[in-house]
């Protein structure tokens, strides 16, 4: 039987982490973690890389440390990244989505980008308004906080004057009903919704008060979901897509890295134990318009879930529901669920040996540098394209040895291990120092619980440095 590779999770200081090994569950070999500590770090963690003879490393990258992952990739042949670099290539930036989509031919709101200063403000002061600004590099866009609508040529000037965002990136104002974020693993759809703007607004962000819900999303958009994803190769992948008040569709946004439920990342593990085992684990049974169903269920307790399974569907009675439920798509077409289930079959995605996106031709932020005169040095941001990190986020200095040591002194050896199995030891400790409530998802950790664990951790770090003294 062939061997399988092994596996190592991508962690970076600063930035939330999509997986841990409890998404894997069931993969007989020891999953490691490698964590990449920004600049000046590059040698270092190749030997590490190398050192626990990795064969697949698995995690999303952020905006800020793409280019840089490019030239670790080139150090490291023998490793594959999963999402590949040229998947993970519309992480980077709007601009990348744009060139991305103007590729593949995919329908996008009409976009300009402008590396020259001179050249976008004289587009500005001739074309028609409003116009959508946005920043296309750097941190991460969570609630839409770099997107702008202006309505004049003063604002669109005011604004970038302020904000020096390079390049200049514009796009027409489309009337939207709303978006739909679809979520999809090996090309099907596993999840999708509506986000809608409160009246009288435009942004749909729930955090901008927009409503979700999960039911009756159009075919066309899941037609066109897939579409993207499979341009990307990617192996997970995200788009928002907006539903236009014309009845067109256009993709708003589209990434590796977005956040998602327990359940959906347990998902994703199950689909990549099985393309990476040759089939020796079985291709998750996720149904199409599953989401309807789960959106039924309060989010505080989706944000708990974990390994949903679903039944394969065979005729029978019991399958009477599934048998006659019907969807009706734009054109007026009447299809059975279990048709469409068919109709999106989840995929394995295509090895390639070659680069699509190389840097040498696609990295354009040299462009950027003076293009504000006296604008101040940039400061390298560590900020994941769709998480929003805590101010003043702490690296997790302590080895996972440390960590599992004391998570069983102060639980208890049971109560630490099945904790562990919801959560990296590393994780645990990034979120104990940066963002202690989201333990309380954990089963097993209740208010009182946390709190002796945050006494605890405290007194662990106290020791520690005083022993390093």
């Amino acid at each position: 039987m062939k061997k399988l590779p092994k596996i190592g999770l991508l962690y970076m200081d600063y930035v939330l982490r999509f997986f841990d090994r409890s998404n894997f569950r069931g993969w007989p070999d020891k999953i490691e973690t490698v964590v990449y500590h920004w600049r000046g770090d590059e040698e270092r963690f190749i030997k590490e890389v190398k050192r626990k003879k990795i064969d697949v490393l698995i995690g999303n990258i952020p905006a800020t440390a793409y280019e840089t992952f490019r030239k670790i990739a080139k150090e490291l042949p023998n490793v594959r990244f999963i999402p590949s670099l040229d998947s993970q290539f519309a992480n980077k930036s709007k601009e990348n989505v744009t060139r991305f989509c103007w590729k593949y031919d995919i329908p996008v709101p009409k976009t300009y980008i402008f590396y020259d200063k001179e050249e976008g403000m004289e587009f500005l002061r001739k074309t028609t308004y409003p116009k959508i600004i946005k920043r296309s590099y750097g941190p991460s866009n969570y609630g839409g906080y770099y997107v702008h609508k202006v309505d004049s040529f003063k604002e669109a000037k005011e604004l970038l004057e302020k904000k020096k965002y390079c390049p200049i990136y514009v796009q027409d104002f489309v009337p939207m009903e709303a978006d739909i974020r679809v979520m999809l693993i090996g090309h099907k759809p596993v999840c999708a919704f509506w986000r809608r703007p409160p009246e009288g607004h435009w942004l749909t962000n729930t955090s901008q008060g927009g409503s979700m819900d999960y039911m009756n999303v159009p075919k066309g958009v899941l037609d066109l979901a897939v579409e993207v994803s499979k341009a990307a190769n990617a192996e997970y992948w995200a788009c928002d897509v907006a539903v236009g008040k014309d009845g067109k569709y256009r993709i708003l946004e589209c990434a590796t890295a977005f956040a998602a439920f327990p359940y959906i990342r347990d998902w994703i593990g199950q689909y990549l134990m099985w393309k990476l085992s040759d089939g020796r684990f079985p291709k998750p049974n996720i149904p199409i318009y599953n989401w309807e169903e789960l959106g039924k269920i309060d989010s505080s307790l989706l944000r708990t879930m974990r390994y949903i399974t679903f039944g394969r569907y065979t005729p029978s009675f019991d399958g009477e529901y599934f048998l006659n439920k019907q969807k009706m798509d734009e054109s007026g077409a009447v299809k059975k669920i279990w048709e469409l289930d068919e109709a999106y079959p989840m995929l394995a995605t295509e090895d390639r040996d070659y680069e699509e996106w190389p840097s040498q031709k696609w990295d354009f932020t040299y462009k950027c540098k003076g293009f504000w005169k006296q604008e101040p040095p940039r400061k390298e941001s560590n900020e994941e394209h769709i998480f929003e990190e805590p101010s003043g986020a702490e690296p997790v200095p302590y080895t996972e040895e440390e960590t599992l040591e004391f998570l069983k002194d102060a639980l208890g050896k049971k109560r630490a291990e099945k904790i562990l199995e919801q959560m990296d030891p590393l994780n645990i400790a990034y979120e104990l120092d940066n963002n202690p409530d989201a333990l309380l998802e954990l089963k097993g950790i209740k208010d009182k619980t946390l709190q002796k664990l945050l006494e605890k951790w405290q007194e662990f770090k106290k020791e520690r440095s005083e022993a390093s003294i």
